[in-house]
């Protein structure tokens, strides 16, 4: 009896997934410019026509963006996240808080079930260095930390589609806090949501974590409201 050959998967698709793993590894930052087509075609063995179809692949998935006459850049982490980017655009403040309900309810849930003592502590580091931010006006900072915190408890929930959705919107969310800064009355280190939260996570009380998180973000709905 003959074995059938194995199938390899076309050049495209392999040169592809090694430029998505250069994104995803971090060796590629976001926002910045990939080495040029002659330098990938040389470190990857491939010709122009292989090279362009994969970076063709990325950019429809929302990774990369191709400037003509400058160059391509690393726009998102993912297909998922880039997807997140782009539908950005065409929502609002509103909509954005209506999703993350939804996600920031279920991960505290299962974070409050789930989360270990690493966690727990990781947890607090982002919450002091957002409060450090905030007090001394590192904006981008401070958004970065509250970002980091609501991450963490996504990953501390052990459901890695979770994690990874609600990851994927980290440069929507990202834009968000910048944007809602700016607004008059805005409170950058609101209770609810962040410190509560954690304490409901270290305590181990799901209900409670679930009811500060819907504190926090109809808050937020009713301060957009205004």
């Amino acid at each position: 009896m003959s074995l059938s050959p194995s199938v390899r998967p076309p050049l495209a698709d392999e040169v592809t997934a090694k430029l998505r793993e250069m994104v995803q590894s971090g060796e590629w930052p976001l926002n910045q410019r990939i080495p040029s087509e002659p330098e990938l075609m040389a470190r990857l063995g491939v010709s122009r026509g292989t090279l362009r179809e994969a970076i063709k692949a990325l950019a429809h998935g929302g990774m990369l963006e191709v400037r003509r006459g400058d160059g391509t850049y690393v726009r998102a982490t993912s297909e998922m996240s880039g997807a997140a980017r782009r539908m950005y655009q065409d929502h609002t403040e509103q909509h954005i808080l209506e999703v993350r309900l939804g996600l920031d309810t279920q991960a505290a849930r299962l974070a409050a079930r789930h989360a270990t003592d690493d966690d727990v502590t990781a947890l607090r580091a982002f919450l002091a260095a957002r409060e450090q931010a905030w007090k001394t006006g590192d904006f981008e900072a401070w958004a970065e930390a509250d970002w980091g915190f609501h991450v963490r408890v996504a990953q501390a929930s052990t459901n890695p589609l979770l994690h990874e959705l609600y990851a994927s919107f980290g440069t929507v969310f990202h834009q968000d806090l910048l944007a809602q800064y700016r607004r008059p009355g805005f409170n950058g280190l609101p209770r609810e949501g962040h410190e509560a939260l954690l304490e409901a996570i270290a305590s181990r009380d799901e209900e409670a974590a679930v009811a500060t998180v819907n504190r926090n973000l109809n808050s937020c709905a009713e301060w957009l409201a205004e």
